[in-house]
């Protein structure tokens, strides 16, 4: 807990520099909520959700914030889109948490239908994780590891392009020397969130 008003600083500013930043204000959002600090929290995800409504994990941390403000109806509200939206888009785990919090707050939880059975995925091709479009996939696997394998499998190449634009405002704005294995870490975290892959 000690460095979170050093990384609050650090997002704000990634997030200030470059308002359409969507990973800074998530990450902006994720320290404020680790913070306790509801009102910024809640601020940074709607302003993620603006740039991109289909970031299914800023649904489920909206509500967290609204919920810890003690808004309930609206913390419903945002739980219920974000589990149409992550179920339109095939991301599991936020979906299932989402759900299971409509049901311990003892909300109905949306009807959903199987909308995905009907995308056809081509030769060449894969259906996004970030941008929940069918598009053209990498040549080839980016690293050659886990994360590389999962990258190929799920994530378009016009996205691993924005990401790797991403990625570099994300090392020059931390300060990241990544031959240190925690800011590799820390890298990782932002790639696996921008790219909507596997959540923490």
């Amino acid at each position: 807990m000690a460095d979170v008003n050093t990384r609050i600083e650090q997002f704000r500013k990634m997030a200030e520099d470059d308002p359409t930043n969507e990973l800074g204000h998530f990450s902006l959002g994720r320290a404020y909520l680790d913070a306790g600090m509801a009102d910024g929290a809640i601020a940074s995800f709607q302003r993620v959700l603006e740039i991109n409504p289909n970031a299914s994990k800023a649904y489920e941390f909206l509500a967290a914030a609204l919920l810890k403000r003690g808004e309930r109806e609206a913390g419903i509200a945002q739980l219920t889109k974000g589990v149409q939206v992550a179920h339109a888009r095939g991301d599991v785990m936020p979906k299932n948490a989402m759900v299971r919090q409509l049901q311990e707050l003892g909300a109905p939880v949306p009807e959903l239908s199987d909308a995905r059975a009907e995308v056809q995925v081509g030769e060449g091709q894969v259906l996004c994780s970030r941008c929940g479009k069918v598009a053209a996939k990498l040549p080839a696997a980016p690293f050659r590891n886990a994360i590389g394998q999962e990258i190929f499998a799920k994530v378009c190449a016009p996205c691993w392009r924005e990401w790797i634009g991403m990625g570099t405002k994300v090392i020059n704005e931390l300060r990241l020397p990544l031959n240190d294995p925690q800011a590799q870490k820390i890298f990782d975290q932002h790639m696996i969130e921008f790219l909507n892959l596997r959540p923490e």
